[in-house]
């Protein structure tokens, strides 16, 4: 590096053999250099002016559907208010306004998270080289469709993205603002800040995946990602377990190259829950996934981790008692999940281990995440010596201790049986004295009230349960597995203090021990290349549809939906692409031939194709190659033009987002971001309780635009709905094909599309569709093997042929 003389002063200049430097110009470039700097930090901009004006337009078609919880508002001193039968409250806040309001905070809370994610990886990226040039894929040219297309902006380094992450931050904090006692007052501008939110979501969604991509080197793209284990039956209990739950690459990564450094990590098992499960896999193909976070619960109560490592999202607020009352230490990572932990981030290594070792700490905050690394694969490897000590311990005195053992470890017991009085207890002297219950007493203990089955939120009938294990008939409770959520309401419900989650473990432990599978590891973004290959298709419905599958493992029927939903329509020849827990509940199921689906279906973007995108975060990756399909396609232009890229969306492209298990804030925010950019979503029947859908009226024509000729023009309802909720699988799936009805369907598309249709609702309702009066527009689209059928039923419904718009659009 070039140094200028020590006695340089302002206006000197420097001259060698061949070489002069003036040192005015060099500061001139630089002053010049920080004043574009920050003219272009200024430019960034989403114009939340023009996009309020696209809200209103999509709220003109699909009007809000609310369903509150209470109608009471408890939001400030003033109340709490009544809102019922149209009342107001204090602040003159009605029901509809509040409701609205609540669905603005969930989305900015959904939001929220994301954002604080990609903030992280950022600054990591910013310490790691502030002008590291960002890259993806030589076959990507489009590397950021939804920073540019809402920025102008093609990020080129970390400066970008921190200039960029600056303008999402100033976003919510607007958006918070206006949920203030006293602020907004409009349900319409409540909506448009919520539809804002999620697009803020969606965009933070995108910033994460680009930093961390570039700064752990993940896969850019390629098809054909490593096959991964996954299931509770592929941890390998006889090594060391670290388990890492939450959805942040950092700290996983850093166990695993620490275990890597040491040459470790043959002799340890490595494995992750929820989204920090699938970033450990594109890290490592040795890692393993427990699976989503239905698990977690499950998981935590077997025992098997030795050490847990957290970092944010999607961890259960009782994470710290939990593992406390199994003995097994924690180690946070983040601000965000501090859990009142001690932080230790400054102290050595080895003196942290000691003092948990020792029984002095059940856990720590290490925010250093190399530090983390360390810490725990070396505890990992004490604790499981003193796990094996404390087995020869009990071996020694069988008489003291009634043992329901699998391979010498307890997987039915949940609580320390030694009586510490007041004295500090070493690991291996608290798992000496762990006491096991006999699952067979517990179940006698039952007394039937059947508050368990009043409480359980997907209503599994966990009394009857009960009440036929009593004799000794296990396969009901047995079959709970893979559809319990993992919440334990039961349990804390309980006058017995039953510990139904364990039962159903117990019940369940021959299924456990056989849950081995497989699942593909996130490929990250869809090339361009894929997107030429298949945007006419998709515009134009030879390939009937893309169907993005998100959301939480909250399944009113079982995870087993999620994977019949992707293959009911794999088999039809619609691209699906999963991501988060949505991807791992598709992995955890077999066809017929015993497969998983991603064994059997191609990772290629084209029809027929099953894509695991990544995490939570890999999201955008969906959601962006429908935007780049309206670019690379259609040629619309991307910078700034999110109003027309979307309505090039809604009109023209058949994707389709389905949130079948939704849950938490964040996915809400997702669906919320999604319904912005005029891709429709489906939630299942628990996700209701976010309390508002987006609903069209199949029963009033809908009036668009024809851009070709500016004339207007009647079209199909198409889609029908921009949020809806099903109320079964079997809705989910005759919904599912018409939502990706398009107006811009050509004749042979329109009759693929409504075939498919067609066929789904005789499979699942056994009937005939009533309403195809609406999107027949010719006689040349109606289904070959229903035609005389659907003909009869169009001559009772007085249709008539029209013609539809060439290039359709609500502008």
């Amino acid at each position: 590096m070039f140094l200028p003389p020590s006695n340089y002063k302002d206006g000197s200049s420097f001259s060698a053999r061949g070489l002069n430097v003036d040192f005015d110009d060099i500061d001139s470039y630089i002053k010049e250099k920080k004043e574009v700097s920050k003219a272009y930090a200024k430019s960034i901009s989403l114009d939340y002016p023009k996009l309020r004006e696209w809200d209103f337009k999509l709220l003109s078609h699909f009007k809000p559907f609310y369903a509150p919880l209470c109608d009471m508002c408890c939001m400030c001193t003033y109340g709490k208010c009544d809102l019922s039968e149209n009342k107001k409250g204090a602040c003159g806040i009605n029901l509809e306004k509040q409701q609205s309001r609540l669905v603005l905070l969930t989305s900015c809370i959904g939001a929220s998270t994301h954002a604080a994610h990609a903030r992280d990886m950022v600054d990591r990226l910013l310490e790691h080289d502030p002008e590291r040039e960002l890259k993806y894929d030589s076959s990507i040219d489009i590397t950021s469709p939804i920073i540019t297309t809402l920025t102008g902006i093609i990020p080129q380094n970390a400066s970008d993205l921190d200039q960029i992450m600056a303008c999402v931050e100033k976003e919510l904090t607007n958006l918070m603002a206006s949920a203030h006692t006293g602020q907004e007052g409009d349900y319409l501008d409540f909506e448009s800040k919520a539809l804002h939110a999620g697009m803020i979501d969606n965009l933070s969604m995108e910033i994460a995946e680009i930093a961390q991509i570039n700064l752990y080197d993940l896969n850019k793209g390629q098809e054909d990602t490593p096959l991964l284990e996954i299931g509770m039956g592929v941890i390998d209990r006889e090594k060391p377990v670290i388990l890492a739950i939450g959805h942040s690459i950092a700290p996983g990564t850093e166990i695993i190259d620490y275990a890597e450094k040491m040459e470790m990590e043959e002799d340890l098992e490595i494995c992750g829950l929820c989204c920090s499960a699938i970033e450990l896999g594109r890290t490592s193909p040795r890692s393993k996934i427990v699976g989503p976070i239905s698990r977690q619960l499950m998981f935590i109560k077997s025992g098997a981790p030795d050490v847990v490592v957290l970092d944010e999202q999607c961890i259960r607020a009782d994470i710290f008692e939990l593992c406390a009352e199994n003995h097994i230490p924690i180690i946070a990572t983040s601000d965000k999940c501090s859990l009142g932990l001690p932080d230790k981030t400054d102290e050595a290594p080895a003196v942290i281990i000691n003092e948990i070792l020792k029984g002095e700490l059940p856990g720590v905050l290490i925010r250093d995440v190399k530090k983390v690394g360390q810490v725990a694969v070396e505890l990992s490897h004490q604790v499981k010596e003193c796990r094996k000590t404390a087995q020869e311990m009990k071996a020694r005195s069988p008489e003291d201790l009634k043992l329901t053992q699998s391979n010498g470890r307890c997987y039915i017991c949940s609580s320390c049986g030694t009586d510490c009085e007041g004295e500090t207890l070493s690991l291996t002297e608290h798992f000496a004295g762990q006491e096991c219950e006999d699952p067979q007493a517990l179940i006698e203990e039952c007394i039937e009230c059947g508050q368990c089955d009043r409480v359980c939120p997907v209503m599994l009938p966990l009394n009857q349960a009960i009440k036929d294990a009593k004799t000794d008939d296990k396969e009901l409770m047995a079959s709970f597995y893979g559809k319990c959520v993992g919440c334990g309401k039961c349990s804390e419900e309980c006058s017995q203090d039953m510990p139904m989650v364990n039962l159903i473990r117990w019940a369940a432990q021959d299924k456990i021990e056989a849950e081995k599978f497989l699942i593909r590891s996130g490929r990250g973004p869809i090339q361009d290349v894929e997107i030429r290959r298949v945007g006419a298709p998709i515009v134009f419905g030879d390939i009937p549809g893309v169907l993005a599958l998100a959301g939480c493992s909250n399944y009113s029927q079982g995870e087993k939906e999620v994977a019949l939903i992707a293959e009911e329509y794999l088999k039809r020849g619609y691209i699906v692409v999963a991501a988060g827990c949505a991807a791992m509940d598709i992995a955890l199921y077999k066809d017929e031939d015993g497969e998983t689906l991603y064994e059997k279906y191609s990772d290629r973007f084209d029809k027929g194709g099953l894509l695991n995108l990544g995490p939570c975060v890999a999201n955008a990756h969906a959601i962006g190659s429908a935007i780049k399909i309206a670019n690379i396609f259609a040629r619309v232009p991307l910078e700034k033009n999110f109003v027309d890229i979307s309505d090039y969306i809604l009109n023209r492209i058949g994707v389709c987002v389905i949130a079948w298990g939704a849950m938490s804030q964040k996915a809400f925010a997702i669906a919320t971001g999604a319904n912005r950019w005029g891709i429709p979503t489906i939630i299942g029947p628990q996700a209701s309780k976010y309390r508002r859908l987006y609903l069209g009226n199949e029963e009033e024509p809908r009036t668009i635009k024809d851009k070709r000729d500016g004339s207007t023009v009647v079209s199909e309802p198409a889609p029908v709905h921009l949020a809806y909720s099903a109320e079964s699988m079997n809705e989910c799936m005759v919904m599912t094909a018409k939502m990706c009805i398009r107006p811009n369907d050509t004749p042979k598309g329109r009759l693929i599309k409504l075939t498919n249709y067609v066929d789904i609702h005789q499979k699942y309702y056994g009937i005939l569709p009533s309403d195809l009066v609406h999107y027949i527009r010719d006689e040349k689209e109606i289904p070959f093997k229903y035609k005389d059928e659907i003909l009869n039923q169009l001559k009772d419904a007085g249709w008539e042929p029209r013609m539809a718009a060439q290039e359709p659009s609500i502008l």
